[in-house]
């Protein structure tokens, strides 16, 4: 298991089709340490397996949002389907591990309910809301293709490419 590069827009691996998870094996499980160790190691909340280049359905969660004691591990959701979502919308920053020191103004529920698969091949549902909702909300996105940037109009977009591609070009020279 290993931390591995986050996948940066305006790579098109983000917007790859996710492959169903039929079954939990060592693949699955490695590819959650995986995600695990590049979540910490990003500091982020929340990880997709598409930010890792990996086709497959399945997003992790910080055990302290998802409401679960610190020192539990991550929560994986496998397969994840967004059942319901409240009326009332909440409009805040959000910012992404494929979207390095960029943040963008999104309206999302309050509120919502996401049926998945764990890594012990059962189904279970968790309501979120307020942060826990919005990043389950934002992981699920990645799973459908929706990034940050779809968020936004054409100009802030154009400018958001710009930034990346220089960061990227920097990247690339230090390499």
């Amino acid at each position: 298991m290993a931390v591995r590069p986050v996948v940066v827009w305006p790579d098109e691996r983000l917007r790859q089709p996710s492959v169903v998870i039929e079954t939990v094996d060592a693949s699955v499980r490695e590819l959650y340490q995986d995600l695990v160790d590049s979540m910490y190691a990003e500091n982020g909340l929340g990880i997709a397996a598409l930010q890792l280049g990996d086709p497959r359905k399945m997003f992790i969660v910080e055990p302290k949002l998802a409401g679960r004691p610190e020192s539990d591990p991550p929560v994986a959701f496998l397969n994840p389907e967004v059942t319901w979502v409240s009326e009332d919308q909440q409009d805040s920053e959000e910012g992404c591990l494929s979207f390095p020191d960029i943040y963008v103004k999104v309206k999302r529920p309050m509120r919502c309910k996401v049926r998945a698969m764990g890594l012990d091949g059962q189904t279970f549902e968790i309501e979120g809301e307020a942060l826990l909702a919005r990043c389950l909300l934002h992981e699920n996105d990645h799973l459908t293709g929706k990034l940050l940037v779809d968020f936004v109009g054409p100009l802030k977009r154009t400018m958001i490419k710009k930034k990346l591609m220089k960061v990227k070009d920097a990247a690339d020279a230090e390499a």
